[in-house]
């Protein structure tokens, strides 16, 4: 809800349609609460103001981020400072949508209020819808940063390494079988070939001569 109190219709329509559209496209990401126009359904306390954006997302009980549309008549110094500044403190991420043609109004309100946007969008109707395009993003926002720390823990809890497995023990066979089938088996001994018995030489028949003679 902005603190203009007198928009143009025509652009009241327009800004009351986007926040509708954009229902579904926030709706994957949590719970949602629209103030559409004048309701005041869905509050959030920062600090001690009380505020109501046009979409609240939230994770159970826990304000996981708010969106805000703005239009041509919007984009001012008294908007950033009653809205931008307290929702760029807010520690959840913050996506501020303007029309086209206020995109570089409201970059420079935004360095002038020290407003860190986590994204900044801008929009344009179409017949059936609108043209969205993110044109600026700020991985150093508060609420940016908390995003990037909470998906850093869940990738490491993620990425944990399991314990290992031990493979099923076997069963050792027992050492002296072991050792047997390790070691070839010995080949018999060959036996050395029997020695045939020594036969003696005969005597000369001169010396056997000699031998009578005597």
């Amino acid at each position: 809800m902005s603190p203009i109190f007198v928009r143009p219709v025509r652009e009241q329509l327009e800004h009351d349609r986007l926040i509708r559209f954009l229902q579904a496209k926030y709706k994957r990401k949590g719970e949602i609460g629209l103030n559409v126009g004048d309701e005041q359904a869905h509050p959030v306390k920062l600090g001690t103001a009380t505020f109501f954006p046009d979409i609240m997302l939230t994770d159970g009980k826990k304000l996981a981020g708010l969106v805000e549309v703005e239009t041509g008549e919007s984009v001012n110094n008294l908007e950033a400072m009653s809205q931008w500044v307290h929702f760029a403190k807010a520690r959840v991420p913050f996506h501020l949508y303007v029309p086209v043609q206020s995109f570089e109004v409201a970059r420079r309100l935004c360095q002038a209020y020290g407003a860190k946007i986590s994204e900044l969008w801008t929009y344009r109707p179409t017949h059936d819808g609108f043209d969205l395009v993110r044109m600026a993003h700020d991985p150093t926002a508060p609420g940016a940063a908390v995003v990037a720390a909470a998906a850093a823990a869940a990738a490491g809890k993620a990425g944990g390494r399991k314990p290992a497995v031990k493979p099923p023990a076997t069963k050792k066979a027992p050492a002296a079988k072991k050792a047997a089938a390790e070691k070839p088996a010995k080949a018999p001994a060959k036996k050395a070939p029997a020695r045939k018995p020594a036969v003696k030489a005969k005597a000369a028949p001169r010396a056997r001569k000699a031998a009578r003679k005597r």
